[in-house]
């Protein structure tokens, strides 16, 4: 009996499902620690290795770039992840990923190497987006394959925990820093320091990861024989339907996440014309909104076990065609209380998506095809609107239409509204190897 055939697991069982969790909720807490800590640095980045006057929309820039590596990640990781395992890639990811973001903090800087600073920089976020291209599918692939069907959504909300977690501690990191080291300090080493803590997170995640067997699902399909021997000509073959499906909706899901978690704090800075030294007014709210976010996110993973996942992703694109106005209005007047009601109104839909997501969209293609399938899909739509949603963002807002984040985020959510209308409901679908059904392309309920 493996755990995705019986919602009463054994202690036992129980203990390996949390090991599991944390194993593979590390990677992208690593992840988003990377993700966090650039975006809170992202005008020291400019500063050492852009000098000029579009510092910050360059080192954004770079930012973008690192994303078209993710598709070319996912192409690599995922298919392997079908093949060979997903522990044996997910272990790979992490020490890639980490090892990259810790190089970035060692690098020379434009005034000691000149040209090859920027160079070096890129290749490091194009190596991180290329390992980041196998982590999150093959994460969300390892969590749903382990957890008991009817708690999926409740086991599968901890990896966006660990993405929450992983965004706090990269936001938390540089605001402790910015605050507590003068400005000259910061400028010389101290923006260095965030990076290089990702070096002893991805050891710890490595470690973790190594100590684990494969999947249940996984197993039972190496012991049938069942491994699909060309995983990407069976995927766009037999599953393209729920790959669409599966760009649309993650259209939302990465805007939402790199506007919310990774623009916004140069938005608030920008626009609310904080002066220097009171970057509380700007980091504070922000890190209450995280805190909010991360009590709230596996309380909506397991409501989604019991009303489902379509009525949850439905509920959230709502709320992003209700609240952007009203919440971008709040933060607008400039007060620390305005500013966490604002982001809290963004974070009552983002959660709605979050919390649900590493249950659903795994589950809309069988295990021979999983990992690769969902690594591909959710990548491409990644490098395309989620990486450049910071660079679009701060492009169009430096001309004074201060609005639009609000009105890119209510255009996602109409347009991910068809995918998720046509999608089918996941939430007693069982994620076993003999379930070769098309699952995303009967019907939708």
């Amino acid at each position: 009996m493996t755990a995705q055939e019986a919602d009463e697991i054994t202690p036992e069982q129980r203990s390996l499902l949390r090991r599991a969790v944390g194993a593979a909720a590390i990677g992208n807490t690593t992840e988003w620690y990377d993700f966090g800590v650039y975006a809170y640095v992202a005008s020291y980045v400019g500063h050492q290795f852009f000098p000029g006057p579009w510092e910050t929309v360059s080192a954004f820039g770079v930012f973008a770039i690192s994303f078209l590596l993710r598709p070319l990640g996912s192409l690599f990781f995922g298919p392997l992840g079908d093949r060979i395992g997903r522990q044996r890639v997910l272990a790979v990811t992490i020490l890639l990923m980490s090892g990259s973001t810790f190089v970035l903090g060692l690098l020379p800087n434009f005034d000691t190497i000149g040209i090859f600073a920027p160079i070096l920089l890129l290749l490091c976020r194009m190596l991180q987006g290329f390992s980041t291209g196998g982590e999150y599918g093959g994460a969300a692939t390892y969590i749903a394959e382990y957890a008991p069907t009817r708690k999926r959504g409740f086991y599968g909300s901890w990896l966006e925990f660990g993405t929450l977690t992983g965004f706090g501690l990269g936001a938390l990191v540089p605001t402790l820093l910015i605050l507590g080291l003068p400005a000259e300090a910061m400028e010389s080493w101290g923006w260095r320091v965030p990076f290089l803590i990702a070096g002893p997170l991805g050891l710890i995640g490595l470690y973790l990861r190594s100590k684990l067997e494969d999947t249940p699902a996984f197993k039972d399909l190496e012991h049938t024989g069942n491994i699909a021997r060309s995983p990407l000509k069976t995927l766009f073959r037999q599953h393209l339907r729920p790959l669409l499906l599966v760009f649309g909706i993650v259209i939302l899901i990465n805007i939402a996440n790199y506007t919310i978690l990774t623009y916004m704090e140069t938005y608030l800075a920008q626009t609310l014309n904080v002066p220097e030294g009171q970057e509380q007014q700007v980091l504070v709210p922000l890190l209450l909104a995280v805190v909010l976010m991360m009590l709230l996110v596996t309380p909506a993973g397991a409501l989604s076990d019991r009303v489902g996942r379509k009525p949850m992703f439905l509920s959230a694109a709502i709320c992003f065609v209700v609240l952007p106005i009203p919440a971008f209005l709040l933060i607008a007047q400039g007060s620390m209380i305005t500013t966490l009601l604002g982001l809290a109104l963004l974070g009552v839909g983002h959660v709605q998506l979050i919390g649900p997501l590493a249950a659903t969209l795994p589950a809309m293609f069988p295990t021979k095809v999983r990992y690769g399938a969902f690594s591909i899909a959710y990548n491409i739509s990644t490098a395309v609107f989620g990486g450049t949603a910071p660079l679009i963002n701060d492009s169009i807002t430096s001309t004074g239409n201060t609005f639009f984040p609000a009105y890119y985020l209510m255009g996602a959510a109409v347009v991910a509204m068809v995918p998720i209308l046509m999608m089918k409901e996941t939430a007693r679908t069982p994620l076993s190897q003999g379930d070769e059904r098309d699952s995303a392309a009967a019907p939708a309920s």
